[in-house]
């Protein structure tokens, strides 16, 4: 199979969709690997790692999603890469379709069999491919958060730690899965007087167990969220529906009473974020004010620590790449259910319910798109 590897072109994003390693694997097998120029850089990857490990290097996007069978990114194609794609060719990516209409229409358009990242489920219905960034986007989390609560910034003037004789900050993390675990732990190792809130009980004694009397653990109904919020001074929103758009958590009156300066990191964005008053924001232009309460809401956090976010990626997306490139994307599906759960696109339809649902358009379940 012709695999191809494009340059990302979203707003500071460095991160790639394939390592040397996993080339050397591809091209051992027999296939073949077009990697567009200066596609690893941003992650400490150049171009002649790329080559040495048999990849050959393309001088534009035009020529190699022209040729390429199989194209693998990070992030989902922007509208100038749709228009590129191609009934027949097959796309694996973040795609994040629930609250993308347009997307989700010019990917139909396109014919392409979109496989999304985020919808490939493991064992216990975990979301192997999305593990690895929820992990590093609620790592970060704390440290964006804090840097909000910088008064340059907007924000309160609140150290995260606070000192001796002054109290640090409080920080409530909304979802206690594994993005707020992550958040969580990072929060409270800088001091901060933490909160975890969460809906599913045996998340919250995952947490308790996890972290014990570092954080506090509750059970989120709308009294506490409304509460808790407004007594926050960072606010961390993380949780997350397969597949669909994530639940508005933060109502628009909630943050009017937030604190003046307060902070809410929203690393739900990507599915549409959990604030009423969150929209999508880049490391361009991170941030912005609703209310005197400062919004985080990158779509893309992990493509700042490009370099670690590549290889944690690659790790779990190696094995499911070359099972596309051996077997074609239609056995690989048949083959594999976890994989075929990441279908979300195919020849026209969409494929995975959340998607078609969130849309409010036709659904056609993926054992069809198998058979046509």
């Amino acid at each position: 199979m012709l695999v191809g590897v494009p340059k990302e072109i979203k707003d500071n994003e460095y991160r790639v969709g394939i390592v040397p390693s996993t080339i050397r694997e591809l091209t051992e097998k027999g296939h073949q690997v077009m990697i567009e120029t200066g596609a690893g850089s941003g992650a400490g990857l150049p171009d002649g790692d790329y080559q040495a490990a048999g990849a050959e290097i393309v001088q534009n996007a035009d020529a190699l999603f022209g040729r390429a069978e199989l194209i693998v990114k990070v992030k989902e194609p922007l509208a100038g890469e749709r228009k590129k794609l191609r009934r027949g060719q097959v796309l694996f990516a973040y795609l994040h379709l629930a609250p993308d209409r347009e997307q989700t229409e010019d990917l139909m358009a396109s014919g392409v069999t979109a496989i999304a990242y985020e919808t490939v489920t493991g064992p216990e219905r975990s979301l192997p491919l999305l593990t690895p960034m929820s992990e590093v986007a609620g790592r970060m989390a704390p440290h964006v958060g804090a840097r909000c609560l910088e008064k340059e910034n907007s924000g309160r003037g609140v150290l995260l730690s606070g000192v001796p004789g002054v109290s640090p900050a409080s920080v409530v993390i909304l979802g206690g899965g594994v993005a707020g675990t992550n958040a969580a732990l990072i929060a409270s190792g800088m001091g901060a007087d933490v909160a975890v809130l969460d809906r599913n009980p045996e998340a919250l004694r995952r947490v308790a167990a996890q972290l014990g009397s570092r954080v506090r653990t509750l059970f989120s109904t709308r009294d506490v969220v409304e509460l808790f919020c407004r007594r926050a001074d960072l606010v961390i929103a993380t949780v997350l529906v397969p597949g669909a758009k994530a639940p508005k958590l933060i109502s628009a009156q909630t943050v009017r009473a937030m604190k003046a300066g307060s902070v809410i990191v929203d690393v739900a964005i990507d599915q549409g974020g959990c604030a009423e008053t969150s929209r999508p924001t880049t490391h361009s232009h991170p941030t912005y004010v609703v209310d005197d309460v400062v919004h985080y809401c990158v779509t893309n956090m992990p493509g700042a620590v490009a370099r670690t976010s590549t290889f944690a990626l690659s790790n779990m997306t190696t094995s499911f790449v070359l099972a596309l490139a051996d077997k074609g994307w239609r056995r690989a599906l048949s083959d594999d259910a976890h994989l075929r759960d990441g279908l979300n696109v195919h020849d026209g339809h969409i494929t995975y319910r959340a998607v078609a649902d969130a849309l409010k358009l036709p659904y056609t379940h993926a054992d069809h798109a198998l058979r046509i």
